[in-house]
C-alpha cells in the first residue's frame, strides 16, 4: 500500500529526482519504489566538486537523493582521507550544487554519530562519534548544514536487503561455512530493511527540513539479530572480536518525527522469503 502511495506522488516529478549511489543496496531500493527517476553509480564522483555542479546545471533536478557513500567502517580507519573526502566533503559539494539549482536534497547519515552511552538518541542529541566512519559521517551532517536549508537529512542503522553485502546474507553464508558462528551480544541497534526504508524517504522529501530518525520498530543485539536468520549462532563480547574500528554499545535511533516502520522481525521474515527461506521466529 505504502509503495503505491509512492508511486502515484512522484509520477509527476520523478523525472526529474536524481538518485546518486545507484550501485548500492539502498540505491537499488530506490530503483523498485521510484523506477522513473535518474539513477547515477559509480560513473559520478561525488567528490568532484565541478563534475557535480555541472551534472545538477544540465539536468536541472527538484529532488536529489544522496545514497553514496563509503560504508566500510573498518576500512575507514585505513583509509581515513578517502573516508572523510566521500562522506565528509562530497554530500557538501552536492549540497552545493542543490543549491545552485534550486533542488532539494535528501541525504544519508547513520546510527555511528553517536557514541553508545545512551540507551537511545534523539535526533536533538548532540553527536560524539568513537571512529572514523561516524566521524566521516558528521562532518557531510555539518557540510550539507552550513551550506543551505532544503535538506532531509536521514540517520540509519544497520541496513539489510537485496543486491548488496549485509549482515543477514553474511550470517546464511557464515551458517553453511561454520559449524557455529560466533556473534557480538553486547553492541544493540535497530535493523533496517532497505525496501521499507526507500519507501518512507520518499514521503520525507514532502517533510519540513531538518534531521529525521527512520529504522524499523524493535531493538536488538547483534545476536537476537541474528538467531532470527541462523540456527547454529552463539553469544560472544565485543571484546573477543578484534574489530579495527570501535562500535558505540548503543545505537538505537529514536524516531520522534515521522510515523514508525513496521517490526524489524516482519522485515526480516519477507526478505526471507524473498531468498528462499524459511522465517526462523517472529
Amino acid at each position: 500500500m505504502v509503495v503505491a502511495k509512492i508511486k502515484v506522488t512522484m509520477q509527476q516529478n520523478d523525472h526529474r529526482t536524481i538518485i546518486l549511489g545507484a550501485n548500492g543496496m539502498l540505491g537499488h531500493a530506490f530503483q523498485i519504489v521510484c523506477p522513473q527517476a535518474l539513477f547515477f553509480g559509480r560513473e559520478v564522483d561525488i567528490t568532484d566538486e565541478a563534475g557535480i555542479r555541472s551534472l545538477f546545471r544540465r539536468l536541472q533536478p527538484s529532488l536529489v537523493i544522496n545514497a553514496a557513500a563509503y560504508t566500510d567502517v573498518d576500512g575507514c580507519e585505513d583509509h581515513s582521507e578517502h573516508a572523510f573526502l566521500v562522506n565528509g566533503e562530497g554530500p557538501g559539494y552536492i549540497a552545493g550544487a542543490c543549491r545552485e539549482t534550486g533542488a532539494s536534497l535528501v541525504h544519508f547519515s547513520t546510527d555511528y554519530i553517536f557514541d553508545g552511552d545512551k540507551e537511545g538518541y534523539l535526533e536533538s542529541d548532540p553527536p560524539h562519534p568513537i571512529n572514523t566512519y561516524g566521524q566521516s559521517k558528521l562532518l557531510g551532517e555539518e557540510r550539507i548544514r552550513e551550506t543551505f536549508d532544503d535538506y532531509r537529512i536521514v540517520r540509519i542503522s544497520w541496513l539489510f536487503g537485496p543486491d548488496g553485502r549485509n549482515f543477514v546474507d553474511t550470517m546464511l553464508r557464515l551458517s553453511k561455512e561454520q559449524e557455529t558462528v560466533r556473534v557480538v551480544d553486547d553492541q544493540v541497534g535497530r535493523p533496517t530493511y532497505t525496501r521499507d526504508l526507500a519507501a518512507k524517504v520518499l514521503l520525507l522529501a514532502d517533510e519540513a527540513p531538518g534531521i529525521y530518525h527512520v529504522t524499523n520498530e524493535g531493538t536488538c543485539s547483534w545476536f537476537e539479530f541474528a538467531r532470527h536468520i541462523i540456527p547454529n549462532v552463539l553469544p560472544c563480547t565485543s571484546d573477543e572480536i578484534h574489530r579495527k574500528a570501535k562500535r558505540p554499545r548503543c545505537s538505537v535511533l529514536l524516531n520522534t518525527k515521522t510515523a514508525p516502520l513496521r517490526h524489524w522481525k516482519e522485515a526480516l521474515a519477507e526478505y526471507l522469503t524473498l531468498l528462499g527461506r524459511e522465517p526462523r521466529e517472529r
